[in-house]
């Protein structure tokens, strides 16, 4: 009997998992955002190919993962994990499950102790560090066995760099849809007016020098403490600065101010008891110098302040990832920003956290520099409907063309303007598996959906267009052929009408052959499931 009942998208994570592995793809990656469970899925995952005679070795870089791991398999699926980390072995155990540190089992001597056909399934957590030569080695050692990667924090660029290992993505669940689906708390975000310059400071391994950035933050502290006293009085609050000794100042600071404040780094002898007296409540500031990126959960967090400014999508999503769980009487998540001015490189803001492309990003992050605390997905979806009018007029030329063909049939194109679907119109591959040419099934399948499947180009397009499209047929929403018709008389936000709204619709046209009724403004229109939604 589980402990544990997963969740819809869980469940649907660990089938796209075993498909990809059914389907001779070695190397695949899951992506959950922070708070949504990635532990559980591999955990029941694990139990499965247990069951199934296999054994597994899952891989990670930190203590507190190990140790997260393995409490969680062993209590949620109830099978036995060995731990083979510093003077810990598990090379005589034997249970089904081996929980590894990365550091360790890359040592050369312990590596060789274990037979490459030992596992036939690695699982990594924090993947995005799977590139690293310590895990290549590791990985080159069993490299009969099949794997899968787990993180959070894999972007646009992120897959890509991650495709040079990884095959495929087997499943992905977005943070916004976390959010939407109820499984993640409404994300805030609020850049506060004050301007720091980093134009001066240097790179280091890729990103901002820390202790540049702590140059540059130091003139600034206590102006931050006094937005801090505006903000963060009657909230959770998580910290991140660059350097321990800044983190200790912050700390002070924020108590002489009136907040009971801690700090925590790597020395600290008592780092246990304070982060427990932090969640008892005895503490309401937590200050630490990138030491609870990963591996920390505090539930109750509920405003998060960035004063280490990266260009790591990963890094920033994985401090943002503390404060977005759900817990008692949590509303939502805080993150405030800052006017960080920086010429020759990106950085992360809030909107990097839901923004659907590079372009709604910017866009959001111009209405946040207003100083105004804003709903994230709310913003996205405005700022994305916008994007999509003006994207939507500069396609009209191609459409036009394509509908003076008189087809009816489908172009990738043609349904990702009718979809208003940003991922559609952006979609590039990033895996091999992706570039493949799409499979007969596959094919076939769009062929039923309405899809012309001679302008499918690759895999990776053509599951993304299965997917979008059958997750419309399960919300019964409107058809492409009803979606065309509705297109041409200028009915607007179309993509969300159901099936019955959009044959309600056709049949009042066929009988008024064909004309628009007079009291009926495609402009602005609403179809009636559509205002009983919004009521």
């Amino acid at each position: 009997m589980k402990a544990h009942a997963l969740r819809p998208y869980q469940k649907e994570a660990i089938r796209s998992i075993v498909d990809q592995w059914n389907d001779g793809i070695r190397r695949t990656l899951l992506v959950l955002p922070t708070g949504t469970g990635k532990t559980v899925v591999f955990a029941h995952l694990a139990s499965f190919l247990c069951e199934k005679g296999y054994r597994v070795l899952i891989l990670a870089h930190r203590g507190e993962l190990l140790t997260q791991a393995k409490e969680k398999i062993e209590n949620m699926v109830h099978v036995p994990c060995a731990i083979e980390k510093a003077q810990e072995h598990a090379l005589q155990a034997q249970t089904p499950i081996v929980i590894a540190s990365m550091q360790t089992l890359a040592q050369e001597h312990r590596l060789e102790e274990y037979d490459p056909s030992a596992f036939q399934i690695v699982i990594i957590d924090e993947a995005h560090h799977a590139l690293s030569p310590s895990y290549q080695k590791i990985l080159e050692h069993f490299s009969q066995s099949y794997v899968l990667g787990v993180t959070a924090t894999a972007q646009r660029g992120d897959k890509k760099e991650l495709g040079t290992y990884f095959q495929s993505l087997a499943f992905e669940y977005s943070l916004i849809d976390a959010v939407k689906d109820g499984w993640l708390v409404p994300m805030r975000g609020m850049t506060i007016p004050i301007r720091l310059d980093l134009s001066q400071v240097p790179m280091q391994n890729g990103d901002y020098q820390p202790r540049g950035v702590a140059h540059v933050l130091e003139p600034y502290m206590d102006e931050i403490v006094a937005q801090m006293k505006v903000h963060c009085q009657n909230r959770k609050t998580i910290v991140f600065l660059p350097l321990v000794k800044i983190a200790k100042e912050m700390c002070a600071k924020l108590n002489r101010a009136g907040f009971r404040a801690t700090q925590v780094d790597a020395s600290t002898p008592n780092r246990e008891e304070l982060l427990t007296d932090y969640k008892a409540g005895k503490y309401n500031i937590l200050c630490n110098a990138m030491l609870l990126t990963e591996g920390y959960d505090c539930p109750e967090i509920d405003c998060v302040v960035v004063l280490r400014p990266t260009k790591s999508g990963g890094l920033y999503r994985q401090m943002i990832g503390r404060g977005t769980r759900l817990a008692p009487r949590k509303q939502d998540l805080l993150i405030l920003d800052f006017l960080w001015l920086s010429a020759r490189h990106p950085l992360c803001h809030p909107a990097s956290l839901v923004a659907s492309t590079p372009e709604v990003e910017e866009e959001m992050t111009r209405h946040l520099e207003q100083g105004q605390v804003m709903d994230l997905q709310d913003l996205e979806e405005a700022v994305h409907e916008d994007m999509l009018q003006k994207r939507k007029k500069k396609l009209a030329e191609e459409l036009a063309q394509f509908r003076m063909k008189k087809q009816q049939i489908f172009d990738p194109l043609h349904v990702s303007a009718l979809l208003q679907d940003a991922e559609l119109m952006e979609y590039e591959p990033s895996f091999a598996s992706d570039v493949k040419q799409p499979s007969e099934k596959q094919l076939t399948l769009l062929a039923k959906l309405g899809m012309d499947p001679t302008t499918i180009t690759n895999k990776g397009q053509a599951t993304l267009l299965i997917k979008k499209l059958l997750h419309r047929a399960d919300l019964n929403r409107a058809t492409l052929k009803q979606l065309r018709q509705l297109d041409a008389y200028g009915f607007q936000h179309i993509q969300l009408w159901s099936f019955r709204d959009a044959s309600q619709m056709m049949d009042l046209l066929a009988k008024n052959g064909w004309a628009l009724p007079k009291e009926i403004d495609p402009a602005t229109y609403v179809p009636p499931s559509r205002k009983r939604a919004k009521k």
